[in-house]
């Protein structure tokens, strides 16, 4: 439930905050006013509530005010006060977990009750004490040394998160925690320009050095210094059905793989399943077919990202206008207290830092990593940013023939708290581990599709432009021959073979391959329905 704030009476206090109704998560609704007749009436005006609400730091502000009526209620039932001590306690808990997690060393007495009332409680050392020894006893904190020369740590009991077999780092789980905090425990957060403007491309890393190193081992193809997009044409069926289907189901899209493959390849739409369901599968579809057709063009420029988001939004923004278009206005993050940028002058001269940042940047991991995270965190569109965000991390890797990126079988909830962790802490590392272990998924599945495969045909990939241009204009009736296609010097030596390619790509044409070849669905239907009309023979 959400409590209501109303400030009353005339003094300078009011004037200062006169006009603003503030929502804090609490359990009861309460009227705070300096006369006695509200259902809880508080003394004095303590410090700590008067900054915090003049800041409006809400955070700040709800366990100031706890603190005040657990210690000046007046008016208040026996039932009210405990439930007020018991949300008391447990902000003071939230508050000790936070600052143990953020110390590698952990932290003694002293240090615990300068971070208790730095967020805006009041308790003394033996209530501290007492605290501690029951979150102790409950396997939230262990302590070391005697004495004096105590000191607290977060209990590796703070592992409970469910991570999928996820093998996460001390200090992946640390920012892990430290996201899974109660709301009322953590700050409100803006955007922050110097995640971004600090970045100094071939210099910073979001990716250490460890995670870059076991990335390009798991990548490599044996394709590396063939054309852009060469790997992924060996592995495009796959990974169109695998990133359709989890990407969307990162979503809430509730298509099975096999559901998704029916919808790609057949155009079979889910029984029991929403039309928006299939429209967000349907449209990766689209976003992979417009990077796969032409890797080599695909820029990190504003005219790639555009209609990136142009395909993966189709038909699914409130404001069709918005699709394909910067954002204009503020949008909130749903279970965050990070509150994204909402200039629109401003996302433009980000969103344009973070492309001519990425350009610069020589490691395809590290620039695939460095655009998921930085337009997960800018928000640069209405809706569908993360969609872009995951496709988006894929240009670099296709266009360095390295294994692409599906987030099939990814850890979700890990997968959430790393772009949180983005949003809350500028923090990198658990998306960063998370990202690491899709990745390897990702690879072995590709490795297992290539070595099943035939060796590529080189006529085929030497003439693979030509060859689309001559099954496109065969189905079209413009195809007349070889000639304006290909030199004369290779038709001597490779007519017959490119024309045997040529019928076999003909034949093998069908829903799911034509935009391959640049062919619309009317385009093919017109086709198959005059080659069914015409006679076989005399």
């Amino acid at each position: 439930m959400a409590m209501r704030f109303h400030f009353f009476k005339s003094n300078d206090f009011h004037d200062k905050v006169k006009g603003h109704v503030y929502w804090i998560p609490y359990k009861t609704e309460i009227a705070i006013t300096r006369h006695a007749e509200p259902h809880i009436c508080i003394k004095g005006n303590n410090p700590s509530f008067l900054v915090a609400l003049l800041s409006r730091n809400l955070s700040r502000f709800c366990r100031a005010f706890v603190v005040l009526l657990s210690r000046n209620v007046l008016l208040c039932d026996k039932s009210t006060k405990e439930a007020i001590m018991s949300d008391t306690k447990q902000n003071i808990k939230d508050v000790i977990i936070e600052a143990l997690l953020a110390s590698d060393g952990g932290k003694g007495i002293s240090n615990l009750e300068d971070d208790v009332s730095s967020a805006g409680l009041d308790v003394n050392r033996r209530t501290l004490q007492r605290i501690l020894s029951e979150m102790e006893d409950d396997g939230e904190v262990s302590r070391e040394g005697k004495s004096v020369a105590v000191l607290y740590f977060a209990h590796r009991a703070e592992k409970r998160i469910e991570n999928e077999g996820l093998n996460l780092s001390d200090r992946a789980i640390r920012i892990q925690n430290a996201v899974a905090q109660p709301a009322i425990a953590k700050l409100p957060v803006t955007w922050n320009s110097s995640f971004l403007e600090d970045y100094i491309p071939n210099d910073s890393f979001f990716l250490d050095v460890d995670i870059r190193t076991q990335l390009h081992d798991m990548g490599r193809t044996g394709v590396g210094n063939s054309p852009a997009g060469t790997h992924l044409r060996d592995v495009l069926g796959r990974l169109m059905i695998d990133l359709s289907w989890a990407s969307s189901k990162l979503e809430g899209n509730r298509y099975s793989r096999l559901e998704t493959e029916e919808l790609i390849n057949l155009g079979k739409v889910a029984q029991g399943k929403d039309l928006e369901e299939a429209q967000m599968i349907l449209n990766h579809k689209a976003a992979i077919e417009m990077i796969a057709e032409s890797p080599e063009e695909i820029g990190f420029d504003r005219y790639t990202f555009m209609n990136l988001h142009a395909l993966l939004s189709e038909n699914l923004m409130k404001d069709p206008a918005a699709s394909g278009r910067l954002r204009r206005r503020p949008v909130d993050i749903t279970g965050s207290v990070f509150t994204p940028l909402a200039i629109p002058q401003r996302i433009e001269e980000a969103f344009d830092m973070i492309l001519e940042k990425v350009s610069k940047i020589k490691d395809p991991f590290e620039a695939s990593f460095f655009l998921m995270a930085q337009i997960t965190y800018l928000q640069p569109f209405e809706d569908v940013n993360k969609r872009v965000s995951r496709l988006g991390a894929n240009i670099p890797l296709i266009k360095a023939n390295v294994s692409p990126l599906s987030f099939i079988e990814i850890p979700e909830a890990a997968y959430f708290q790393g772009t949180q962790a983005i949003y809350e802490l500028n923090e990198t590392r658990l998306l960063a581990e998370v990202y690491l272990a899709a990745y390897e998924r990702s690879c072995q599945r590709y490795a297992a599709i290539v070595k099943s495969m035939p060796e590529p045909d080189p006529l085929r990939l030497q003439y693979r432009n030509e060859i689309k241009s001559m099954v496109r204009d065969t189905v079209l009736g413009a195809f007349t021959g070889l000639d304006e296609y290909v030199d004369a010097e290779s038709l001597v030596s490779n007519g017959d073979k490119l024309r045997e390619i040529i019928d076999e790509e003909v034949d093998a044409l069908h829903e799911g391959n034509l935009m391959r070849y640049g062919l619309r669905r009317s385009q093919f239907e017109a086709w198959i329905s005059n080659t069914q009309d015409t006679p076989d023979g005399p």
